[in-house]
């Protein structure tokens, strides 16, 4: 939580401002608005309690862990070996491992297959993908690999959590009596998207 005094930010103002003004691109303007609030909201707590935070924030303090970081969040289906990710940040597989577990507090392969897990639990919700496409999506070499990876890790498999899922994911999207529609719950994926916290809690091995 975030009290009043230890948070400053124009945000807010811009905010408050925008929703007393009736105009053409009020609802894009909040849209953005409030998208850069969470983030400095985010930013803001992430340097209060560093040590609390997740390791893909706290890799930020080292640019080679920082680096391959971003090399595993942008591109999960490639086919990364420690070796690889060495090469790709310019320093040995030793220094790699030892400075990436440090500073995020997992080896790297285990980091890779907490986010692929993350983002195949969110891409499995969509009613369009398979468990397939999914897990060509994020890294994994067959269905399979990816229900058994899943299981080991969530304690479900992908199709026991799409389901346990849909029903809140349908409310979500029904209007009560009388409200007006309201947007999907994917429908701001800029701030999530550009802040990815792995929802398990459990280590990953």
């Amino acid at each position: 939580m975030l009290r009043r005094g230890e948070w400053q930010t124009p945000v807010l103002g811009l905010l408050a401002a925008e929703m007393l003004r009736d105009e053409v691109g009020q609802d894009a303007v909040l849209d953005r608005l409030l998208d850069l609030l969470l983030i400095d909201a985010v930013r803001t707590w992430f340097a209060r309690t560093e040590q609390t935070a997740p390791g893909w924030y706290r890799a930020q303090r080292d640019p080679v862990v920082a680096q391959a970081v971003r090399l595993l969040q942008e591109s999960p289906a490639e086919a990364w070996t420690i070796g690889v990710l060495a090469s790709q940040t310019r320093v040995s597989r030793a220094t790699l491992a030892r400075r990436f577990a440090e500073v995020v507090g997992q080896p790297p392969m285990e980091f890779l297959t907490q986010w692929r897990l993350t983002l195949a639990a969110d891409l499995i919700l969509d009613p369009r993908q398979t468990v397939a496409s999914v897990a060509r999506m994020v890294g994994y070499s067959s269905p399979y690999a990816l229900s058994a990876a899943f299981k080991r890790v969530r304690g479900v498999s992908p199709h026991q959590h799409r389901t346990a899922q849909r029903p809140t994911a349908v409310s979500a999207l029904q209007p009560s009596p009388g409200s007006a529609p309201q947007p999907s719950p994917g429908f701001r994926l800029t701030a999530s998207r550009s802040l990815p916290v792995a929802t398990s809690g459990a280590p990953v091995r």
